[in-house]
């Protein structure tokens, strides 16, 4: 990108209001972040880095994480990113797991390796990084040619360690492949039409990542990573329409909060051609929130994981002709049709590990199983996990993807830990976590069949199902939180709201059975997306919580 189009602005990183009150960009172009790439690398050789060296890489969203990670990836150093916000002991525990030799890191970064020596007793070298957003390093005067950096390392070669977030377990970290940035490259570039020139404000830093090589303006947004949902929404208003982004991604949490905003105040975002939404299932009322606030563009969901994306999309158009009052009536979250690079499969439910496809049963068009896919996004294995690799991933002989072969001679499923269905038209259907489903004597209930029935509520901001009791022999319960939190603390409106959730609950044949409701005034959920809600806290919560049992003699 930087030979072919040098002068185009790669990246913008706010550091100040202007007079007018305009937000005031650091602007590099391709050429000068390729500049700023190889400074960073030869900084990386004078420190001792070389190839196949794991690097910790700790530093704020902007130059610093995106002209880092292309250094290391040019250089044939494998970066790990852990999220910030996944607290001290879950980090830490990533820490020692992923061994890195090097950390890269700002001040305070390099404190907490010093204080918490053994995470850290892998660390040789300690490489600093300015915590200013737009810190840049000398570049030296010779730019490498871009395509020189393709022949450093084999498609089949390590190229990064990413954690997933931990929403319903320990984070993981996820081998990537240099093949497989490369394949998921492609493979958004091709589903999404994303043309170079194009701007995007990634609401999520690590897709910031994908930007150059798509040949997108970077535009880095006024938010805090660690602590997503308390973005001010006038500040990422006034990005995009400040300089006209055409594309963002964000998590469904993000998106209702910008909205919301654009609704109260009468505001359009007519730049924006693509709004990839994800992260969590997309409520069927946020599809109509944003319609109106995106008149030329349109709100896409691609589904998928950390160790598998994008697997399948869905736009706006398809979700509110055809699926939205399916949702609401307790059919699933529609996720669109698996792309054509996947092989997405339902096999039965099991807990168990699967070695190879000949120990599952598929299922037919309709049954709700788990999802599996395999393709050239798909990864192989967690870094340093066999038994976490052994449980999620399933070994197939003779499949190629492309021109992307998978090893010599197998392919591999990854286990989303999804349950599932495709519908005789080809569409995938997401039920919920397999580890979140309820077994009851009747047999199992999953959560994205239970609470979009009661998310119709206007009271209702978001709830959750959870089971009590006896594995396979669980009751079912939902946990409401309000719309408005003060309804939690008064017995009298909690018992009403329980008794109104009860008439929603027998209009449905599967949800007829629930009677009774907890109310919790915030949710716990992710930190990545703050939209992944965590229901296995709360049915640790509700053993000691007051429930409202509506009816319970009938």
């Amino acid at each position: 990108m930087a030979a072919s189009q040098p002068l185009t602005a790669a990246l913008k990183i706010p550091r100040g209001r202007t007079r007018t009150g305009d937000i005031d960009y650091l602007t590099l172009t391709f050429a000068e972040l390729a500049a700023e790439v190889s400074a960073w690398r030869a900084q990386l050789t004078t420190r001792g880095i070389v190839p196949g060296d794991r690097v910790l890489v700790m530093v704020k969203p902007g130059l610093p994480l995106i002209a880092a990670a292309f250094a290391l990836f040019a250089h044939g150093a494998v970066p790990i990113v852990i999220d910030p916000g996944m607290g001290l002991k879950s980090f830490l525990s990533c820490v020692t797991r992923s061994r890195p030799r090097a950390l890269l890191g700002i001040p305070f970064a390099r404190f907490i390796s010093r204080v918490f020596r053994k995470p850290f007793a892998t660390v040789q070298v300690r490489i600093p990084a300015s915590s200013s957003p737009t810190a840049r390093l000398k570049p030296k005067p010779h730019v490498p040619n871009p395509n020189s950096q393709i022949e450093t390392s084999s498609p089949s070669a390590l190229a990064a360690i990413l954690f997933t977030s931990g929403s319903t377990g320990a984070p993981k970290g996820v081998c990537y492949t240099h093949g497989m940035f490369d394949a998921q490259v492609e493979l958004i570039r091709a589903t999404y039409d994303i043309r170079p020139g194009e701007i995007d404000l990634p609401l999520l830093p690590l897709f910031a990542l994908f930007n150059p090589a798509l040949g997108m303006t970077t535009v880095v947004p006024e938010i805090d990573p660690s602590r997503p949902a308390a973005v001010d929404p006038k500040k990422i208003i006034q990005a995009i329409r400040q300089e006209n982004i055409t594309s963002s991604f964000g998590s469904p949490t993000l998106w209702r909060k910008l909205a919301v905003h654009c609704h109260q105040h009468h505001v359009t975002l007519p730049s924006l051609r693509r709004v990839l939404c994800a992260g969590a299932p997309v409520p069927p009322d946020l599809w109509d929130l944003m319609t109106p606030v995106l008149p030329n563009g349109h709100l896409h969901s691609p589904y998928g994981a950390t160790e598998s994306l994008p697997v399948s999309t869905i736009s706006a158009s398809e979700i509110l002709v055809d699926t939205a009052v399916a949702t609401q009536n307790g059919a699933g979250t529609c996720v669109g049709r698996p792309l054509p690079a996947n092989d997405v499969r339902i096999i039965a439910l099991t807990d168990a590990p699967l070695a190879t496809l000949a120990d599952t049963t598929q299922l037919p068009p309709g049954q709700i199983g788990e999802i599996i896919v395999a393709g050239p996004t798909v990864t192989h294995e967690y870094d340093a996990l066999p038994e976490a690799t052994a449980a999620a991933k399933i070994r197939d002989s003779g499949l190629e993807f492309g021109s992307l072969a998978f090893g010599t001679s197998h392919a591999v499923f990854h286990r989303l830990g999804d349950a599932g269905y495709i519908d005789a038209n080809g569409y995938l259907w997401f039920c919920g976590r397999k580890a979140e489903r309820v077994e009851t004597v009747a047999g199992p209930v999953f959560t994205e069949q239970v609470e979009p029935i009661f998310n119709t509520h206007a009271d209702v901001r978001r709830s959750a199902l959870i089971g009590l009791g006896e594995r396979g022999r669980q009751r079912l319960a939902v946990v409401i939180e309000p719309v408005s939190p003060s309804f939690t603390a008064d017995s009298t409106n909690c018992r009403r709201f329980a008794r109104e959730l009860r008439e929603i609950a027998k209009r449905h044949a599967h949800t007829a059975h629930i009677k009774l409701f907890y109310f919790h005034p915030a949710f716990p959920v992710d930190v990545r997306h703050n939209a992944k809600i965590h229901r296995l806290t709360l049915a640790t919560w509700a053993q000691t919580a007051t429930g409202y049992e509506s009816d319970p003699k009938r």
